[in-house]
């Protein structure tokens, strides 16, 4: 089977106390892919990692391709386009929250996605500004509807945020929202979509109607799930140290996927811890993934 990411690449330089204190490859999706090739790859040997993105011509994409490949991600879907790489600033406050400044070349060509093949059993991950910036979102939506119709499931992690510009960006939303089989998103992501925090309200209202299964997660406070017939309401462990909180929704999308690998039916109980665990891991660390030895 083969996992695919489809979301912005960046080059994530972390900020602590006014001063850098390290720089790594990053970007929603790519985060997720990359805890994958952490795990999933050394646990289920025929399972292919792809990532969909456009880098440009510079040091910072030779810097990005390079640790995919080291990661276990194929960098055959990256477009490399001449210009300048996409890179941000994440500014980390006193209780470890990022807040984030990007730096993008807007004279980078059309984003022209990569002609893929797609299986039943695939899965495919998608998400936040890539998926409803209008340079990328025809593409990107071409992308999963072809791999909607071969089969694969279709993971959507909808990070929206308040700075970013609303205008018609629901309706873009919930049009993803009816593609996929599985939405997350944070209290912080429906509150600035939809003006609401609560979950199940949410779910009712503005996701069963396209999709059955929805994830609400709270940062350190309970995770909700929703599926038919189904609420439920995980605790999360708060004992981890916390040192970054960049990556943590980024890696619980990645625990979710690792649970789903193989398995022909959605079972909370069973995936949601598995993705706390990816999380708790993430945050203990001032990197965006899980640890190289890191056992789910």
């Amino acid at each position: 089977m083969t996992i695919t990411g489809i979301g912005e690449t960046v080059l994530d330089i972390i900020f602590q106390g006014g001063q850098p204190t390290a720089a790594v490859p990053g970007g929603s999706t790519f985060n997720a892919m990359v805890s994958l090739g952490r795990t999933a790859t050394h646990t289920f040997p025929d399972v292919e990692l792809r990532m969909v993105s456009q880098i440009g011509d510079d040091k910072v994409a030779d810097i990005v391709t390079v640790f995919m490949e080291a990661n276990g991600i194929s960098t055959e879907a990256m477009v490399r386009v001449q210009g300048q790489s996409s890179v941000s600033l994440a500014i980390l406050d006193e209780n470890r929250n990022a807040s984030y400044e990007f730096f993008r070349d807007r004279s980078l060509p059309p984003f022209a996605a990569p002609e893929l093949e797609f299986g039943s059993g695939d899965i495919v991950l998608f998400g936040s500004f890539f998926a409803i910036n209008p340079a990328t979102r025809a593409q990107v939506r071409e992308l999963v509807q072809r791999a909607k119709a071969a089969g694969a499931t279709v993971y959507y992690d909808i990070n929206f945020r308040k700075n970013h510009r609303l205008d018609d960006a629901r309706q873009q939303i919930e049009e993803n929202i009816a593609l996929s089989d599985i939405v997350r998103g944070s209290s912080e992501d429906i509150e600035a979509v939809w003006g609401s925090s609560d979950a199940a309200e949410v779910y009712s209202r503005h996701i069963a109607p396209f999709c059955k299964h929805f994830i609400c997660t709270r940062g350190a406070d309970c995770t909700e799930v929703f599926s038919p017939g189904i609420a439920l309401s995980f605790p999360v462990d708060k004992s981890a140290q916390i040192v970054s909180t960049i990556g943590a929704g980024d890696n619980f999308n990645a625990g979710v996927i690792y649970a789903l690998i193989g398995s022909d039916s959605i079972d909370w109980k069973r995936i949601v811890p598995v993705a706390h665990r990816f999380s708790a891991n993430v945050v203990a660390s001032i990197y965006n993934y899980v640890d190289n030895d890191f056992k789910p």
